[in-house]
């Protein structure tokens, strides 16, 4: 035996010091989840907190354009239409990258695609801070920035939420959704000012470093599945197992609902009411209010506090939805949602007659309604094509989400170039709405071979 080799009885094993927990000790065996759900916390609040908070800052970086449009002409002299086109390309991207994007959450996990994807959107976002030709605005904005946030967008909220949640799942998709408003209301009042008081670029390192400072967090405590902590879905008291789907061709399963959602009627009505709401929120208002207000001789810090208004009465007015979601029929529910927004855009262009106080009132009733679509919209989505497939579904519906927002942002751009006003644009698009608010009210009403099971009250 070597001198070196501790002597030890067998049957009388060394107790643990102090400073070492026991074998069984709980310091060693309980995990965060467990910890939480002995004190009737569900994990899945934790998940939801963690994809509120970076659909909070892809929401801000978003809204950014706004803030930059004025300041990047008159820097670069690039016409409005050129800073338009960079936008557009973004949306295009955010939209078509997001069907693809679920059914690879499917086979990566959906905290890795996080990551990467914030990762992509600070590196796109610092770099503009270089750009000297307006072909970089239309690469690092356009291309770099789209790619990245076409994955923290609405699908990531509706794919977590019907993973983790049984119960309250319009309350929820409500909250998640107001993300995008309330990254206006913490952002664009904050990035006015920055941009005012230091340049645009600062502003731009500004966002750079938000997105940043939340990977970490993601990295750490998100998870894919409640049965990745031992849990399951909240409000889940089955006794059944998750069955988890086989791992399938991403871009072909992608492009396979496509065909079957094409073949469907209520896709079309989804797809195109969404279209409309793409080009009556971000793709407008989001991208050329604060320049409007500009033209009419409104300071742009004091046009960003309108865009915050508009996120602070839409993070009620979309709460408020989800949770009427579950409660009422959602065609109906469109049918308002669309109704008054389309009244809201055709009394804009004629409240600037009566000064701050005029665009103040439209905010307030325009705010309320700014994506409160979404909720019903969701729910109308699993009620057709089945909850198993609401993630790639409602992807395809969000792809003509931001199809309508980039047919506007560069069209408006092109209006306002060509006649210097936005007046045809926000009339065009409030007609839009009000066509929109009779469609939707078909939806699911006319069965055919093809359609999937539709919910009695949906």
């Amino acid at each position: 035996m070597s001198i070196l080799t501790p002597l030890v009885c067998p049957s009388a094993p060394l107790p643990p010091t102090p400073y070492s927990p026991a074998p069984h000790s709980p310091l060693q065996t309980m995990s965060l989840p467990s910890f939480l759900s002995r004190r009737s916390f569900h994990y899945g609040w934790i998940v939801a907190g963690l994809t509120f908070l970076a659909l909070l800052v892809a929401a801000g970086i978003r809204s950014a354009p706004g803030v930059f449009i004025v300041p990047l002409e008159q820097e670069f002299g690039w016409s409005r239409a050129t800073i338009s086109l960079a936008i557009s390309i973004n949306l295009i991207l955010y939209g078509l990258i997001g069907p693809f994007a679920a059914t690879v959450m499917e086979r990566i996990g959906i905290r890795r695609m996080m990551v990467f994807s914030l990762a992509i959107i600070a590196l796109g976002v610092g770099l503009t801070t270089l750009m000297s030709a307006s072909w970089q605005l239309v690469l690092l904005w356009g291309v770099v920035v789209g790619s990245g946030s076409g994955v923290i967008a609405l699908v990531l909220g509706a794919i977590v939420v019907n993973r983790w949640f049984l119960e309250k799942r319009g309350l929820v998709l409500g909250i998640l959704t107001a993300s995008t408003a309330t990254g206006q209301l913490v952002f664009l009042p904050m990035l006015a000012s920055i941009a005012d008081r230091f340049g645009w670029r600062t502003a731009a390192l500004t966002l750079t470093g938000v997105a940043l400072l939340i990977i970490p967090a993601i990295a750490v405590f998100m998870r894919d599945r409640p049965a990745d902590v031992g849990l399951r879905a909240f409000g889940d008291n089955s006794e059944t197992v998750e069955v988890l789907q086989p791992k399938v061709n991403s871009i072909a399963s992608t492009l396979n609902a496509l065909w079957l959602g094409m073949r469907n009627r209520d896709f079309w009505l989804l797809f195109g009411s969404f279209f409309v709401c793409g080009a009556s929120t971000n793709g407008l208002i989001g991208t050329h209010l604060i320049p409007a207000c500009i033209d009419h001789g409104i300071p742009e810090v004091k046009a960003a506090g309108l865009l915050a208004i508009m996120g602070l009465f839409d993070f009620f007015g979309t709460t408020m939805s989800g949770w009427l979601s579950d409660r009422w029929n959602n065609r109906y529910l469109l049918c308002w949602y669309y109704g008054l927004r389309g009244l809201s855009l055709i009394f804009l262009p004629f409240s600037f007659n009566f000064s701050f106080y005029g665009l103040s009132i439209f905010a307030v009733f325009y705010g309320l309604d700014w994506i409160a679509t979404v909720p019903p919209t969701v729910r109308l989505v699993a009620n057709v094509f089945g909850k198993e497939n609401v993630g790639v579904m409602f992807g395809w519906i969000v792809a003509g989400h931001q199809l309508g927002a980039a047919t506007a942002a560069f069209g408006a751009g092109v209006l306002r170039t060509w006649t210097g006003s936005y007046l045809q644009a926000f009339i065009l698009s409030g007609v839009l709405c009000l066509i929109a608010a009779v469609c939707v009210l078909q939806i699911g009403q006319t069965p055919t071979k093809s359609n999937y099971l539709v919910e009695k009250n949906s």
